[in-house]
C-alpha cells in the first residue's frame, strides 16, 4: 500500500532494453507467467513495445501495475506535460498507474516544476500516482517543502554492493516505498561472490533468488529484468522461503563506500 492509498505488486518487471516485436513479446510472456508491474522509460524508448506487449497478453488492464519515468530535458511544465501525453500515446494507455521522475538533475534546478506537472497530470487523470528516481534526501526535503506533497515512490540503485540502508530507512520514515533498479547488479560478477554462492546453496535457491528474497526481506520492490521466460518465471518464485537474519547480514557485507555500478551520483550526475 502506497501513501496515496494505491498498491503496488512486491516485485516487478524491468523492461529496459525490451524494444521492437522481441521485447514485446516478453512483456507478454511475463503477464502471462504472473508480473503485475511493469516498469519503463520514456528514455528506454520501448513505451510502445510495453503498451503492444500489454495488449497481447490475456489480463485484464486494471489488474497491471504499468510505470513510466520523465527524463531530465523536459522537466519545464509544458514539455512535461507533451512528455506524459506523448508517452501514453505510444503504450497506447489511458492512463499510467505510476510515473516518475527519472532524475532529479540538481544542476537544473527544474525538478520541483516537473513534480508540480506530475501533480496535475495525477488531477487530470493521466496518472494514477506520482513518484521519482534516484532523489536524496535533500531533494525529497525541497519538494516537500515547495509542494507538501511527498512522492508515493522512490526508485534507487541498490543490490548487495550498493544497500542503502541509511536511504531506505529515510524514505520509510517518510511514507515513501522505495524500489529497487539494478537489484542483481546487471552484467557484473556480483552473483558470483562467494557468501552469495554460499546462502544461495544454504537456501536451496539460485543466486539471483537469493538476491531478490534479500531485497523483499530488506523492504524494497526489485524490478529484475529478464527476457527469457524460465528466467522470468525463477525471478517470481522467491515468495516460498526465507534469508535468516544472519543471511541478510552476510550479503549486507558486500557493501562499498560508493558500490555505485557507473558512479552516477544523483547530487552530481545529469540525465538528460
Amino acid at each position: 500500500m502506497l501513501n496515496d492509498g494505491t498498491t503496488l505488486p512486491a516485485i516487478g518487471l524491468g523492461t529496459y532494453t525490451l524494444r521492437g516485436q522481441a521485447g514485446a513479446g516478453a512483456i507478454t510472456t511475463a503477464i502471462e507467467s504472473g508480473y503485475r508491474l511493469l516498469d519503463s522509460a520514456y528514455n528506454y524508448e520501448n513505451e510502445g513495445a510495453v503498451g503492444a506487449g500489454i495488449a497481447a497478453a490475456a489480463a485484464d488492464r486494471d489488474q497491471l501495475r504499468v510505470t513510466t519515468k520523465l527524463p531530465g530535458r523536459y522537466h519545464e511544465r509544458l514539455q512535461a506535460v507533451a512528455a506524459v501525453e506523448e508517452s501514453l500515446f505510444r503504450a497506447g494507455l489511458d492512463y499510467f498507474d505510476l510515473c516518475l521522475i527519472h532524475w532529479p538533475n540538481p544542476k537544473q534546478g527544474k525538478y520541483v516544476e516537473a513534480w508540480e506537472t506530475l501533480i496535475e497530470l495525477r488531477e487530470r487523470g493521466l496518472l494514477r500516482s506520482i513518484g521519482v528516481s534516484n532523489f536524496l534526501g535533500e531533494h525529497l526535503e525541497t519538494l516537500q517543502q515547495e509542494t507538501g506533497v511527498l512522492p508515493s515512490v522512490n526508485q534507487l540503485e541498490i543490490h548487495p554492493w550498493f544497500p542503502q540502508a541509511a536511504a531506505i530507512s529515510e524514505n520509510r520514515e517518510l511514507g515513501i516505498a522505495v524500489q529497487a533498479w539494478s537489484p542483481v547488479g546487471r552484467q557484473t560478477d556480483l552473483k558470483r561472490q562467494p557468501v552469495i554462492a554460499q546462502v544461495a546453496a544454504e537456501v536451496g535457491r539460485s543466486e539471483v533468488q537469493t538476491l531478490l528474497r534479500w531485497h523483499i526481506q530488506r523492504g524494497t520492490i526489485p524490478i529484475p529484468k529478464s527476457a527469457d521466460p524460465q528466467r522470468q518465471r525463477e525471478n517470481l518464485e522467491v515468495f516460498d522461503f526465507t534469508l535468516t537474519a544472519d543471511q541478510v547480514d552476510r550479503i549486507s557485507s558486500l557493501g562499498r563506500p560508493n558500490g555505485r555500478l557507473k558512479n552516477q551520483d544523483p547530487a552530481v550526475y545529469e540525465e538528460f
